[in-house]
């Protein structure tokens, strides 16, 4: 029987308190999501020695390779270690809506990655000399993390209970995550250039359209997703 939505707030409020009071104890999580980060932004930085438009050209894919090779090593990580804990027992266990579960670890996991995302944008400023503090272009960025960790946080509980959850996760994710990826960068390549608003609606409206039916076929499907 599904709970009134106060409790279904309140529930998944508390998963959320409970991931951030976690990771800011340990910070395992965001510490190996911003090393690897960094490590890419980096490796990029001195294999494209190129002059300064075309830099510009390729960043856009440079920063969304980044974030998702960065959020699909978080995404893995939150859940690997629920299960290694035996939290998730305990989860489903708890007299609340499973799918305060899923919106739980969802708003934790783009708090992640958001976090990442906000220390990896100024370095990669420095290094690339690209101004990415623009209003336009840190709403394509949260359009964009939402579509993924929405997709990821689902598919990492699949994930989560087989032995191969490692290799099984990117397997799952980069296939289905293809479209809220490509149109990350074609928005975000797109208001790098000073293109007109009008051409980049159509992947704006991709990444609306992809959120919010991602948002609502999990909310569907989890309890299904997290049965044994």
């Amino acid at each position: 029987m599904k709970r009134s939505s106060p409790s279904l707030l309140k529930a998944t409020l508390a998963i959320v308190q409970k991931d951030l009071a976690a990771e800011f104890r340990s910070r395992e999580l965001i510490s190996a999501m911003l090393v690897f980060s960094l490590l890419v932004i980096l490796i990029f930085n001195f294999a494209l020695e190129l002059d300064i438009k075309v830099r510009q050209s390729v960043t856009a894919g440079v920063l969304w390779t980044t974030f998702a090779f960065a959020g699909t090593l978080g995404l893995n990580r939150s859940m690997s270690v629920e299960k290694d804990r035996g939290c998730i027992d305990g989860l489903l266990l708890a007299p609340v809506d499973r799918s305060a579960i899923y919106f739980g670890k969802a708003i934790s996991n783009l708090a992640f990655m958001l976090i990442v995302e906000a220390i990896v944008l100024p370095v990669y400023s420095m290094l690339y000399n690209v101004n990415l503090f623009r209003l336009d272009l840190l709403g394509v960025i949260l359009l964009g993390s939402i579509g993924y960790t929405a997709v990821g946080t689902l598919l990492s509980a699949m994930a989560v209970q087989t032995r191969t959850r490692d290799v099984l996760l990117p397997i799952l994710l980069f296939p289905i995550a293809v479209p809220v990826l490509l149109a990350s960068v074609k928005a975000s390549n797109g208001l790098l250039a000073g293109a007109e608003f009008a051409e980049v609606l159509t992947p704006l409206n991709i990444l609306i359209v992809y959120d919010i039916v991602f948002i609502a076929v999990a909310f569907m499907v989890f309890d299904f997703v997290v049965e044994e």
